[in-house]
Formats: structure tokens, C-alpha cells, sequence
């Protein structure tokens, strides 16, 4: 047996399989078993078994796609970009608070999910009993956060590069402010959040490495002995592990951390 990695759609999480029989190989197509039935998928990577926690609890991958099976999710697509607009329009008939941002069939079409947001609750069970009469088929409306939206939509960060949750980035980890002033970055909205408002997900990336990095080196503010007495630290340089003090007698000096010079 051995465990698949499987993404259900381009921007969709990657979930994990097992295979006991097939021939698979990376970017090939299949059909799996979900808690949604069946869905289409392609592989993107093999996983070490040994690695995958209660793997005899993962559903299966069914079998390799067919040319028909490729038509059919092809209908899927389609259809699902139409099951927007429809939407749309039954939203404004109710006048709700909500913005759909997404639909997608199950592969059998025995389900069509909508994703939405929205600045609160909204009751649409009108609504959910209109799409399913008028879809034939079970109605799922989620409502998610504005991070899911920009996901969704896509688009370019302030570092002019695609946007890290659409284009990697499988799950949302949380990032605090905290994280911001521990790389002394200045606490500018402009500079600190991305295109969803929220704080950006990068400031997690190299966080870890700024707090190591901090721990050898004292707070601005904060008083430490150097050869001419108890001198005040004015500004430390994270990276370069070095911090600028202004002694007793109003010298300004630098210290290397990681050899203990003094400039």
C-alpha cells in the first residue's frame, strides 16, 4: 500500500489517499472516495507511510480518469460558473449580505457547494431550498473568511509576485503582530498586511530565525555594561547580530554579538 497526495482542484487543499493496486505517477488524474463521494484529482506527490498518522482510516483512490471522466469534470467547471451567476441573481431577489466567490460539483454532481462571505450571519435557507430545487441536487452555502477570498480570486502581493495562498500555500497558519515587531518591521498597514487586509502570511516565514537571532541581543531601551559604564541600547541589528549603544560619557559604539567587539 502507499499514500497519495491528491489535489481535488487547482486551488483547492491537498488530501491523502491510499493505493493498493494502481500504477500511479505524479500529475496523472484520478477518482477518489471523499466524504463528498467521489471527486476528480490529480496526483502531486507520494507520501512515506510511515510518515501518515491512522493511514488504515484514508479513503481510496478508485481508479485512473477516462477520457469521459475528463469530459464530465470539464461539465463540472462549466456548469459551476453558471451556478454563480444563477446565485447571484437569487441573492439579490432575497436582497442578502453575502458575495459568492465560488461554486463547485462534486464529480457525480451529487453536491454543489457555494463559498461566500460576508460581514455577519446570514440566514439563507430560502435561499438554499430555491437552489435546490432549482439544481436538482443537494446545496451546500459555506460561508468562509477573507483570506479563503483571496485564495480564491488570486492576484499579486506588494512584493509583486503571485499570491503566496494561491499559489502554495495550502493552509491558513496564524500570523500575529507580534510576529512584525519581532523583525522590527515598521507596523504600517500598508507595509504589514496584504491584498485581504489581513496580516501578511510571510511574516511567519522567517520568524522563527529573527526570535533565535533575538535572544542574543537586548531591547532597545534597555541598559547594558560596556567599558565605559552602564550604556543605553539605541538600536539592534537583528541579522547581523549587533546592537548600538550610547555610553556615560555620550560616545555612540556598536557591539558585535557574535564576536563582542566594540566599534
Amino acid at each position: 500500500m502507499e499514500i497519495v497526495a491528491v489535489k481535488i482542484n487547482c486551488k483547492g487543499k491537498i488530501y491523502y489517499f491510499k493505493n493498493d493496486f494502481l500504477k500511479l505517477r505524479k500529475n496523472c488524474t484520478v477518482i477518489v472516495d471523499t466524504e463528498r463521494g467521489l471527486q476528480y484529482g490529480q496526483v502531486v506527490d507520494f507520501i512515506d507511510i510511515n510518515k501518515v498518522n491512522d493511514s488504515c482510516e484514508l479513503k481510496e483512490v478508485i481508479r485512473l480518469t477516462t477520457k469521459k471522466d475528463y469530459i464530465q469534470h470539464l461539465t463540472n467547471l462549466k456548469d459551476a460558473e453558471k451556478a454563480i451567476k444563477n446565485c447571484k441573481e437569487m441573492i439579490k431577489k432575497y436582497n442578502l449580505n453575502m458575495s459568492i466567490i465560488d461554486a463547485e460539483y462534486t464529480f457525480t454532481r451529487s453536491q454543489l457547494i457555494f463559498k461566500f462571505v460576508s460581514d455577519e450571519r446570514v440566514d439563507f435557507r430560502q435561499l438554499a431550498k430555491d437552489l435546490g430545487a432549482y439544481f436538482k441536487t443537494r446545496i451546500e452555502l459555506r460561508q468562509v473568511g477573507i483570506r479563503d477570498k483571496a485564495k480564491e480570486i488570486g492576484g499579486l502581493g506588494i512584493c509583486g509576485r503571485k499570491l503566496c495562498c494561491g499559489a502554495f500555500l495550502k493552509e491558513f497558519e496564524s500570523v500575529s503582530i507580534n510576529m512584525a515587531k519581532n523583525q522590527a518591521i515598521a507596523l504600517n498597514p500598508t507595509k504589514i498586511n496584504g491584498v485581504c487586509g489581513r496580516l501578511l502570511c510571510c511574516l511567519k516565514y522567517e520568524n522563527e530565525l529573527y526570535s533565535d537571532c533575538r535572544k542574543k541581543l537586548p531591547e532597545v531601551g534597555k541598559f547594558v555594561e560596556t567599558d565605559e559604564g552602564n550604556s543605553k541600547v539605541t538600536s539592534v541589528d537583528i541579522l547581523n547580530q549587533k546592537y548600538t549603544v550610547i555610553t556615560p560619557k555620550n560616545n555612540v559604539k556598536e557591539v558585535d554579538v557574535k564576536n563582542g567587539s566594540k566599534e
